[in-house]
C-alpha cells in the first residue's frame, strides 16, 4: 500500500533543499502560463473590439425593396420572336416603390418567430443639410431610438446627448459628428434640412453620432420615424427598411431566404453583407490561437528540460531511497509528486501574473477619434483562458515529470553507489 504521507514529505524535502532549482522550474511554468494569459486576453479583446465595431451596427437580416431591372423585357412577351436571340440595350430599372408593402404586419409576423430577438422599422432618405447658401448632401434615417439602443448598441456611438433625448423630441435630430464639425454646430442648435422632393424643415440637434467611419459620419444623421414621415409627407405605415436581430446569428441565412420567398422582398443576411470582414476575423483568430499554442508548447519543453535535469541531479538520492527499501514505483511517485507540486504552484502564480498584466493593459489609455467610446485597451477576461492555462500547466508538468521519473524507477542503486 502506498504511504502518501511519507512520499509527499520526501517530495517536499527535495523541493526545499534544492530551492534554487525548484524556483527555476516553477518560474518556467509561471512565465509560460502568464505570457499565454496576457497575450490571449489582449489579442482576443482587440478582435472583439474590431468585430463589435462592424457587427453592432449591422442587422442580422436587412429587408428592403431593391431597385432592379424587370426579369422579363417587353420583347420576350412576343411569341413571334420567342425562338430568336434578342439583345436589349439601355435596360431601365422597373418602376418600384421604396416603401415596403405591409411593413407593419411583416414586423409583427417576424417578432412572433422564436429565433427573432427584435425587428425594427427604419426609413432611409436622402436630404440636404442647409447652411446659408450652402447645401451639403447627406442621409437621414428614421428610427425608434430606444429599440435601436437596446438591440444594436446605438448608445455606444452617441458621443453627446442620448437615445432617450431623441426619443422624447418630435423635432430632434442626432447629427453625424462630421456634419457638425463642417457646420460648426453644437447640441441645442437648430439645423435646416431639405428632402429631395422639396421643402425646408428646421430640426433641433439633441446629440452627435460617431460611428468611427469618417465617410459615414460626414453624411449620416438620425431622427424619429414620425419626423421623417412628416418631412417626406408620407403616411404612418411608410417604412423603407426592416432590420432583424436574432438570438443565433447562424439562423440569419435561412431566415433571409425564407423572407425573400414569402414576401418577395430583398433580404440580406449579415454574413453575405460582411463576407470580407468575416474572412479577416477568421484569419485574426487563427493567428491569435496559433501564437498562443506555440507559447504553451515552448513553455512545456522548458518545463520538461528543467525537471529532467532536476531528476538527474538527484541520482544519489534515488539510490539511497531504493537501498532503504523504497520500490521503483515509490521513487516514481516521489518525483511525479514534485513535478505536480511545481506545476500547481507555477500554474497558480502564472494565472495571477497573467491576470495582473492583462488588467494593467486594460487601464492603459487608448483614445482615437475612430472609436470614441473606447478609452482603454480592450481586454477579454474569458474564464476559459484561465482554465486552459492552468490545465496545460498541470498536464505539461505531469508529462515532464512522468518521462524522467519512469527512467528513475528503473535505476539500479548498486551501480550508482559503485560509481561514487
Amino acid at each position: 500500500m502506498i504511504n502518501w504521507k511519507v512520499i509527499l514529505n520526501i517530495a517536499k524535502t527535495h523541493l526545499l533543499t534544492k530551492i534554487k532549482q525548484t524556483s527555476t522550474a516553477a518560474l518556467g511554468v509561471t512565465f509560460g502560463i502568464g505570457s499565454y494569459i496576457t497575450l490571449v486576453c489582449f489579442m482576443t479583446g482587440l478582435n472583439m473590439m474590431l468585430d463589435d465595431l462592424i457587427l453592432n451596427q449591422t442587422p442580422h437580416v436587412h429587408i428592403y425593396n431593391e431597385i432592379e431591372p424587370s426579369k422579363k423585357q417587353p420583347i420576350s412577351l412576343y411569341d413571334d420572336v420567342k425562338n430568336s436571340f434578342n439583345v436589349v440595350h439601355s435596360i431601365k430599372p422597373k418602376l418600384s416603390q421604396k416603401k415596403i408593402h405591409n411593413a407593419l404586419p411583416i414586423i409583427s409576423y417576424l417578432e412572433k418567430d422564436a429565433n427573432v430577438r427584435g425587428a425594427l422599422p427604419q426609413i432611409k432618405t436622402q436630404i440636404f443639410y442647409i447652411a446659408g447658401s450652402i447645401e451639403i448632401g447627406g442621409n437621414l434615417t428614421g428610427i425608434n431610438p430606444i429599440d435601436e439602443a437596446r438591440l444594436f448598441n446605438m448608445g455606444d456611438y452617441i458621443v453627446e446627448g442620448s437615445a432617450e433625448a431623441l426619443h422624447n423630441s418630435d423635432n430632434g435630430i442626432l447629427l453625424g459628428i462630421g456634419i457638425a464639425k463642417k457646420m460648426s454646430l453644437k447640441v441645442g442648435d437648430r439645423i435646416q434640412i431639405s428632402p429631395i422632393n422639396g421643402g425646408i424643415f428646421s430640426l433641433k440637434i439633441v446629440g452627435f453620432y460617431q460611428s468611427g467611419i469618417a465617410d459615414l459620419d460626414a453624411i449620416q444623421s438620425f431622427t424619429n420615424i414620425k419626423t421623417v414621415q412628416r418631412v417626406l409627407g408620407e403616411a404612418k405605415n411608410y417604412i423603407t427598411d426592416i432590420n432583424v436581430k436574432l438570438y443565433d446569428i447562424d439562423q440569419a441565412l435561412p431566415l433571409s431566404k425564407k423572407i425573400e420567398q414569402q414576401f418577395k422582398l430583398k433580404a440580406i443576411d449579415i454574413k453575405t453583407a460582411n463576407a470580407q470582414f468575416e474572412t479577416g476575423t477568421t484569419i485574426r483568430n487563427l493567428i491569435t490561437y496559433a501564437v498562443s499554442v506555440t507559447l504553451l508548447i515552448v513553455a512545456g519543453f522548458g518545463i520538461y528540460n528543467i525537471l529532467n535535469m532536476l531528476i538527474y541531479e538527484k541520482m544519489n538520492d534515488i539510490a539511497i531511497l531504493k537501498a532503504t527499501g523504497f520500490s521503483g514505483k515509490d521513487v516514481q511517485l516521489i518525483f511525479m509528486s514534485q513535478a505536480m507540486i511545481i506545476g500547481f504552484v507555477g500554474g497558480v502564480l502564472g494565472l495571477l501574473i497573467g491576470f495582473g498584466l492583462a488588467s494593467l493593459i486594460g487601464t492603459i489609455p487608448f483614445q482615437t477619434e475612430a472609436l470614441p467610446t473606447v478609452v482603454t485597451y480592450p481586454i477579454n477576461m474569458n474564464p476559459l483562458f484561465f482554465v486552459i492555462g492552468f490545465s496545460f500547466a498541470m498536464l505539461s508538468t505531469f508529462l515532464a515529470g512522468y518521462l524522467p521519473s519512469k527512467k528513475a524507477k528503473k535505476i539500479d542503486p548498486v551501480r550508482i553507489i559503485r560509481g561514487q
